[in-house]
């Protein structure tokens, strides 16, 4: 007899709670393999393939394409077993008998799954987190099943329709309770636009009282801005995906880490004569960014204080001794800074291949959590939005980034005479609690000499 069994959205590692549904890979009735891939899903750092850990017939999929779950919401059911072969009536209330584990034995058959153990992927899933959440209403086969009122069956002290952990804090840190709410989302969900619309109205309403105590009136000028006559101006555009997980990252540098930026106009033009004549040379072609890249390097070995992070817990600096270099990447999904791993034991020549291979996958979309998480120092080079100099936000949780403007002609004094020459800005900031001004000097001016006169870089290796 078929087993009905249910795969949640798995966690996807790196501490991601929820992702969107970008493309369903399979269809109500279809049969699938174990570990074959069933959704498209988008986290805040990737477009990740999820592998389905049943082989069977699917029965029932939950979510249309553009929803966003939860981490341990279900995503579809599959029938295994000896009837597992018979197509499905394509109801999802009578294809969905029950949970995962529905059975005489309570149990998830061991034969079934996989047993890949993969973080993020394959059917060794880890614990789901113990949060109460209520996933948006599923569709099977354009059809929607609606559950019952969340507001009329939930116990007044039981879990309020949320699913965002980014609504919980925004409500915890400004004193409102949740429950007091009604949800504008499906089935009375709580987005964060209610939390934002109840928090503006409590302010005024506070600052009405406070007009009514001392006698003032407020001017009418003073109407919010999201009145009836002005709301057709105003666009909301919603801080998720990637776009969400930037805002987060870089608000928790500003708020964490006290930085401080150092820079220095660099002669240019022998790096860049060298580059020249490495690819005049025959072979590969290189990369300025993978020039710089080799300079960081070398630079970090002489002053390591810089890849490091600060572990506040335990308040203590953490030094790495492999360099795992991040560097800022535009794509058309907003900025993704993938990581170049042991970025220390490549020379040129593969940190070329290795910048045009990551690069090629974040504008695909395909890149994994794994290459863009884990750098501990950061390369941006700004200068290819012809700009000369920034004042860069730290990567969270690393120490320093390295900015990098256009390499430009300018007037330069050159032994002695004022001479056309290529320059560019360098700008480095760096976390105050690793190191201290003289430290940050140094390295920023060791760049600049290795760029100057690249012939220093090979005295180091």
């Amino acid at each position: 007899m078929a087993q009905v069994l249910e795969f949640k959205l798995p966690d996807l590692g790196e501490g991601l709670t929820e992702a969107e549904i970008v493309r369903w890979l399979v269809e109500v009735g279809d049969v699938v393999a174990v570990d074959q891939p069933v959704v498209e899903v988008e986290t805040a750092k990737a477009m990740v393939e999820v592998p389905c850990p049943y082989g069977g017939v699917v029965t029932a999929r939950f979510g249309a394409e553009g929803t966003e779950l939860p981490v341990g919401a279900p995503l579809l059911t599959v029938a295994v077993g000896e009837t597992a072969d018979a197509r499905p009536s394509g109801d999802a209330d009578t294809a969905h008998t029950g949970g995962a584990g529905d059975g005489a034995s309570g149990r998830e058959p061991a034969a079934e799954g996989s047993g890949n153990v993969l973080v993020g992927y394959g059917t060794s899933q880890a614990p789901a987190r113990r949060r109460r959440v209520r996933p948006a209403a599923p569709t099977v086969n354009g059809r929607s099943r609606t559950p019952e009122p969340v507001r009329d069956t939930r116990p007044a002290d039981g879990p309020v329709p949320v699913i965002s952990p980014l609504v919980r804090r925004l409500a915890r840190q400004n004193g409102l309770d949740l429950r007091e709410l009604t949800g504008s989302g499906p089935d009375g969900l709580i987005l964060r636009a209610d939390v934002e619309h109840a928090l503006a109205l409590r302010s005024t309403t506070a600052r009405d009282r406070a007009d009514t105590a001392t006698g003032t009136t407020a001017p009418a000028a003073a109407a919010p801005a999201a009145s009836p006559g002005r709301a057709a101006s105003v666009t909301r555009v919603p801080l998720k995906g990637i776009r969400g997980a930037v805002a987060d990252k870089l608000s928790r540098s500003r708020t964490e880490i006290p930085d401080a930026t150092c820079w220095v106009d660099a002669d240019a033009t022998e790096l860049m004569r060298t580059r020249a004549a490495m690819n005049a040379a025959g072979g590969p072609k290189i990369s300025v960014l993978a020039l710089l890249a080799r300079i960081c390097t070398a630079a970090l070995a002489r002053f390591p204080e810089l890849n490091a992070s600060v572990d506040t817990g335990a308040r203590e600096i953490v030094r790495y001794a492999d360099v795992h270099l991040g560097f800022a990447a535009q794509t058309e999904r907003g900025l993704v800074v993938p990581v170049v791993r042991d970025a220390h034991t490549r020379d040129a020549e593969s940190l070329t291949a290795e910048f045009a291979r990551l690069t090629e996958a974040a504008r695909a979309g395909t890149l994994t959590p794994a290459e863009l998480t884990g750098g501990t120092f950061t390369l941006n080079n700004y200068g290819v939005f012809g700009v000369d100099g920034s004042t860069p936000i730290i990567n969270h949780p690393e120490a320093a980034m390295l900015g990098v403007g256009r390499i430009v002609p300018k007037p330069w004094v050159h032994e002695g005479e004022l001479a056309v020459r290529q320059v560019v800005q360098l700008s480095l900031t760096f976390d105050h609690r690793v190191c201290d001004g003289g430290t940050a000097g140094g390295f920023l001016r060791y760049v600049a000499d290795c760029v100057e006169q690249p012939a220093v870089l090979l005295r180091t290796l």
